[in-house]
């Protein structure tokens, strides 16, 4: 029997995390072409880098799209974000974020800092309807309002490797697509992009806590890494697992066992498990690193982690 998809979340708090840090400056971004095309991809870097965020106020239509973008900095690894510092030397890859119900870029910082540290230009949505301080619209999501809000996202910060002048310009790696990732919500959204409502552009994803929005895309082309606690009451397991079994490889499911809807991302024994293996993934998928690729079971690889993969690695 086939398993319901798109069950409507009963609970006002999924994906819910701390509260975030202060409103930036905002900016401005101007739509165009990619250049970029035709770069070699650099190898994926070894070092943290510091880590800068600048902040635009975009729309898809009425729907304001407050977008902190956070990437790799000069500047010495560690402590937060700088607003507006100078972009570190090098191509990056781009990877979006999208938060959970009532949470913020911010509030994921857990997951948003650790992308740009490691050499990914990070644009992270301020969703209109499901944001800290909003009533907290979930039909946003199952109706496909935040997934075509991430498109209008990564068509706006694409369009600044292109826009005369920027700090963008020209430094971002676009050959190899674009990522995504999320939670609860996020998540959702996420596999939306892959699903409902696709994005061809994006050719690696972490749905993190996600379920079933709809039946693979022909037209996405993804490396797709899922993780989920197996006794996650918010976003039920076992519509994840659905969502795993319908797409092809590449692909990945990272299970925690015995453990709830974010347990993994926020102070849970295993946070760092999960870290590591969502920077592997982003760095094989979006830099070709094959090294990070062949860590990624090693990664996984801890007490209370079931690790299940199909890399589509033959011999």
């Amino acid at each position: 029997m086939t398993m319901r998809r798109r069950t409507l979340l009963s609970l006002g708090l999924a994906g819910t995390a701390a509260a975030g840090a202060s409103a930036l400056g905002i900016g401005q971004a101007l739509a165009g072409p990619r250049p970029g095309h035709g770069r070699p991809r650099q190898a994926a870097p070894t070092d943290p880098f510091a880590v800068g965020v600048r902040e635009f106020q975009w729309n898809r239509g009425d729907r304001r799209l407050t977008t902190r973008i956070f990437y790799p900095a000069t500047g010495a690894a560690g402590g937060g974000p700088v607003r507006d510092a100078p972009l570190a030397d090098g191509v990056f890859p781009v990877c979006e974020f999208s938060h959970g119900l009532g949470g913020s870029p911010e509030s994921y910082g857990a997951l948003v800092l650790p992308l740009a540290e490691a050499g990914f230009i990070v644009p992270a949505p301020v969703f209109p309807t499901t944001s800290g301080g909003t009533e907290g619209n979930v039909g946003d999501v199952y109706n496909g309002n935040q997934s075509k809000d991430v498109s209008e996202v990564i068509t706006r910060t694409l369009a600044l490797n292109d826009t005369a002048g920027d700090p963008f310009a020209g430094r971002m790696a676009v050959d190899a697509g674009v990522g995504a990732a999320g939670h609860s919500l996020g998540g959702m959204t996420t596999h939306g992009l892959l699903s409902a409502w696709p994005d061809p552009r994006i050719t690696a994803a972490v749905p993190f806590a996600c379920i079933d929005m709809g039946d693979p895309s022909p037209n996405v082309k993804a490396k797709v890494l899922f993780v989920h606690g197996d006794q996650d009451t918010l976003t039920h397991f076992d519509l994840a697992r659905q969502a795993y079994a319908e797409l092809p490889a590449p692909k990945a499911f990272m299970t925690h066992t015995g453990v709830g809807h974010h347990e993994y991302i926020w102070g849970g024994p295993n946070a760092g498990a999960t870290l590591e293996t969502y920077l592997d993934w982003m760095r094989w998928g979006l830099y070709g690193d094959t090294a990070a690729r062949d860590r990624l079971a090693d990664d996984a690889a801890v007490p209370g982690v079931v690790w299940e993969a199909d890399l589509g690695v033959r011999g």
